[in-house]
C-alpha cells in the first residue's frame, strides 16, 4: 500500500454493494430485498439498480479515472440495515463487511453496525479488519437519545482514533410526493438535525471525536446567522468536524467555506448516485478538499496502518 501526502487524491463518500450483500438482499423474504436489481424498501416505490453501479472493475477503473488514490465505500444507510432486527441486521452486516475486504485498490470502506442491539467489540472488530471508522444513519444521531444509545459505540471509536460518518438514513415520503423527496427533504432533514444534535448533545459526551457529515450537512451551518440571533450564543467553528462535498456544486461549497472555511470541506462524490463536483475555487482549495483535509479527518498516522491491513489479502 503506497504511503499518502497530502497530495493524495481521496474521497470518502462513495456506495458500491458487493457481491455477498447483492446474494444476502436476494435472499430474504422482506425489505430491504433485491428482486433481480429491483431494489423493494419500506415506505418507499421499488428503483431499479443499475448493475454496472456495482460491478467492482467497472467501478475500480471509474476511480482511477477519477485520479483517486483512496475511494471510501459507506454502506447505503437508507436501505435500513443497521436498523433490523439483530439476527437480520448482522447478516446482512457480515456480508457488507467481507464483500468490502475483498474489493481491489484504491478501495477503501467505512463499517457499519447493528444498532438495535448494541455491541462495541464487534466495531472494534471490523477497525482491526481494515475499516477506517464508522458510518451511522443521521436519524439515529438526531437527538440527545441517540448518542446515549450508541455512547459504546462511539466510545470505542474515539479510543481507537478513528472518525465517525453521518449519512442519511431510511426516509418516508407522504403517499402523494414525487419521487425526489426523500432525497430532498428528508435526507437533508437528517443531515440538518444531525448537525445540531451533534453541537448540542455530541460534542460534549464525545471531546475527541472527529466526525464527517455528508452532503454539506444539509447546509446546517449556514444557518448560523439565525443560531446567533436567537440563541445569542457564538457560532465556532470546531477543527475535528468535517463536511463533505457530495452532490452540491459551487454556490453551496462556497457559501460554507465563508461560514466555516476551507479546513473542514472533504472530497466526497457519493458515486454512484452523483458526480464529483470539486469547485473551481482554485488550485490551493482542491488541494485542501482533496487531499490534507480528508487525510486529517482520517488522521493520516492511522489511515496509513489500517488500510495496508485491508489491502493484505486482496488480489
Amino acid at each position: 500500500m503506497k504511503r499518502f501526502t497530502n497530495d493524495a487524491n481521496l474521497d470518502v463518500h462513495q456506495h458500491l454493494w458487493p457481491a455477498q450483500l447483492i446474494e444476502a438482499l436476494r435472499a430474504r423474504d422482506a425489505p430491504p430485498r433485491l428482486r433481480d436489481w429491483t431494489l423493494e424498501l419500506t415506505g418507499e416505490p421499488p428503483f431499479e439498480v443499475d448493475p454496472r453501479d456495482h460491478d467492482p472493475e467497472l467501478r475500480r477503473r471509474q476511480a482511477l479515472a477519477d485520479g483517486l488514490d483512496v475511494a471510501l465505500v459507506s454502506i447505503s444507510s437508507p436501505l435500513g440495515i443497521e436498523l433490523l432486527a439483530p439476527h437480520e441486521s448482522r447478516e446482512l452486516l457480515d456480508a457488507y463487511h467481507d464483500g468490502m475486504l475483498a474489493l481491489p485498490e484504491p478501495f477503501g470502506a467505512w463499517a457499519a453496525a447493528c444498532l438495535t442491539e448494541i455491541d462495541p467489540d464487534a466495531l472494534v472488530r471490523e477497525l482491526d479488519r481494515g475499516f477506517v471508522g464508522l458510518a451511522v444513519p443521521a436519524n439515529a444521531l438526531g437527538d440527545e437519545l441517540g448518542y446515549v444509545r450508541l455512547a459504546p459505540l462511539l466510545d470505542a471509536l474515539a479510543d481507537a482514533g478513528r472518525p465517525l460518518f453521518i449519512h442519511p438514513g431510511p426516509a418516508t415520503a407522504p403517499q402523494t410526493a414525487p419521487p425526489w423527496w426523500p432525497i430532498m427533504v428528508s435526507y437533508v432533514g437528517q443531515m440538518h438535525a444531525a448537525w445540531y444534535a451533534f453541537r448540542a448533545f455530541g460534542r460534549r459526551r464525545h471531546p475527541t471525536l472527529r466526525v464527517c457529515f455528508a452532503m454539506l450537512a444539509g447546509l446546517a451551518p449556514l444557518h448560523g446567522e439565525r443560531f446567533v440571533a436567537r440563541t445569542g450564543l457564538r457560532n465556532v467553528v470546531d477543527e475535528d468536524v468535517f463536511l463533505d462535498v457530495s452532490s452540491y456544486g459551487l454556490r453551496a461549497i462556497d457559501a460554507i467555506v465563508r461560514v466555516l472555511g476551507i479546513d473542514v470541506l472533504v472530497g466526497g462524490s457519493d458515486r454512484p448516485y452523483a458526480l464529483p463536483a470539486i469547485p473551481d475555487l482554485g488550485a490551493a482549495a482542491a488541494h485542501a478538499i482533496c487531499g490534507a483535509n480528508p487525510l486529517r479527518l482520517l488522521d493520516r498516522r492511522e489511515v496509513f496502518d489500517v488500510l495496508a491491513v485491508a489491502s493484505g489479502p486482496r488480489p
